[in-house]
């Protein structure tokens, strides 16, 4: 059952945070780009580390935690809300859309136009949880934007796990990469999409796999640039010369968290202990 939906809105201005969430720490890659484009803005990043990966859980799961984690980064006064992870975009974007509909949000769409308009071969290959193939969301992208491509799907079983602990470019991952994407090769592709926001962590191993030739796309670019369309929209941007914030938060390990910071994000910072109770998520009291 979904949880109940009890609001506690913060005022919100131009200087209230970016609220960015994943189910660990692939949305980060999507965090880097948004630093990236937008230096000025304050951001809060949640990662729900405790039931990573969304994947392997069912979409009610999903929607449910996504609701709840929502409803969390709202009350801490999150002005906008960015799905950095393609799982919960397919399984809840629409419902969160619905469910709140004062605030904005941004979503991964599965990168299949672009990969679509540059491919000469059109042959394509999509790395992605199978939550995400299996999702309205991705069938409509590709009913829409590729309909004369051939598209080959794989679902890397166990990346996403190898990237939560860091290991970026041990055997194992780059095993799980050559199982996906040789496959992939034979079969004429010029083009890879990752479905995922853990993927770009180990996009250098992807582009020595594939070869020069290969095209690989990575979305999280052109979800900064919607997120500042969005804000820009709402009048929202932050455009004062005071300095940034990070907060991270975690229902992991805190500790695990801020280890993979530097290296994942070139960045530190204090990580927050979040854990799940029957009222939805609240802070560890220490």
């Amino acid at each position: 059952m979904l949880p109940e939906i009890q609001l506690e809105y913060i005022k919100m201005d131009r200087s209230s945070p970016i609220g960015i969430f994943d189910s660990g720490v692939g949305g980060l890659s999507v965090l880097r780009a948004i630093r990236q484009q937008l230096p000025k803005e304050s951001i809060l990043y949640l990662a729900d580390q405790i039931n990573v990966p969304y994947g392997k859980r069912s979409l009610t799961e999903v929607r449910e935690f996504s609701t709840a984690i929502t409803q969390f980064l709202l009350n801490m006064g999150a002005k906008i809300i960015v799905v950095a992870c393609n799982t919960a975009s397919a399984a809840a974007l629409h419902y969160l859309r619905k469910s709140f509909p004062e605030t904005s949000f941004v979503g991964m769409e599965p990168a299949v136009k672009p990969a679509a308009e540059v491919s000469l071969t059109r042959r394509v290959g999509v790395l992605a949880t199978s939550a995400t193939f299996q999702g309205a969301l991705y069938s409509s992208v590709v009913e829409r934007f590729a309909k004369d491509v051939s598209l080959y799907q794989q679902t890397c079983p166990g990346l996403v796990e190898q990237i939560e602990a860091g290991e970026l470019a041990s055997q194992k991952t780059q095993d799980i990469l050559k199982d996906a994407l040789l496959p992939m090769i034979e079969k004429g592709i010029d083009t890879i999409v990752l479905g995922c926001t853990h993927y770009p962590f180990v996009i250098s191993i992807i582009k020595d796999i594939v070869g020069g030739d290969i095209r690989v796309i990575d979305p999280a670019p052109a979800v900064a640039r919607q997120v500042e369309n969005v804000l820009k929209e709402a009048s929202l941007s932050n455009s004062g010369v005071e300095s940034f914030s990070m907060m991270f938060m975690t229902t992991g390990d805190p500790v695990e968290f801020s280890k993979n910071l530097p290296g994942l994000l070139n960045e530190t910072g204090d990580v927050t202990e979040l854990q799940w109770t029957n009222k939805g998520l609240e802070k560890v009291k220490k």
